[in-house]
């Protein structure tokens, strides 16, 4: 039987609480935790639930208290940027074998883009807040999760360069 579970800390949509050996065989298939050890699986899996996003739902604000990943499973997530002169642009479109959030594990955990729902989308909510605590005292899981999440934000970097580039006026260095 499916319930939904809703944490009281910055909330996240439609929480379903699934077997946990459904989280972890979920979790053990996705790319972003490849190669991570059965120990390493079992943490993730214990902060693990399934979630569920609809077409045009708002996942987390900019600026919210930033408690939690997402491992994308199906469907299609804008991050998108306020401007003062644009307004909302979109930055990257994500989907199914991509992690959304890393604000999470970086002080002051607030996050730093909106992330809505292109179309209905799954994934797995991981809460980060006991995993930041766990990763204090598992140096190892820790280190693991930090070098992931460092290529998460390198490709987060070089999708808002790219928009910055599109801008009127805007040239690359030295161009």
């Amino acid at each position: 039987m499916n319930t939904t579970t809703k944490f009281t800390e910055a909330p996240a949509s439609k929480l379903a609480n699934p077997a946990v050996q459904s989280i972890e065989v979920l979790i053990r298939r996705h790319p972003f935790l490849e190669g991570m050890s059965p120990h390493q699986l079992r943490l993730l899996s214990g902060c693990a639930r399934q979630s569920h996003f609809d077409t045009g739902e708002l996942i987390f604000r900019e600026g919210d208290p930033a408690n939690r990943f997402y491992l994308i499973q199906n469907g299609k997530v804008a991050l998108q940027a306020h401007t003062e002169d644009r307004g909302l642009i979109s930055i990257q479109t994500i989907g199914p074998g991509d992690v959304l959030g890393w604000s999470w594990l970086f002080p002051p955990y607030f996050w730093h883009y909106d992330a809505r729902a292109l179309e209905p989308t799954d994934a797995i909510f991981i809460y980060g807040t006991p995993l930041r605590e766990e990763c204090e005292t598992d140096h190892e899981l820790g280190y693991e999760l930090l070098k992931r999440m460092a290529a998460v934000m390198m490709k987060r970097l070089q999708a808002t360069r790219r928009q910055l580039m599109a801008f009127p006026g805007i040239s690359p260095p030295g161009g």
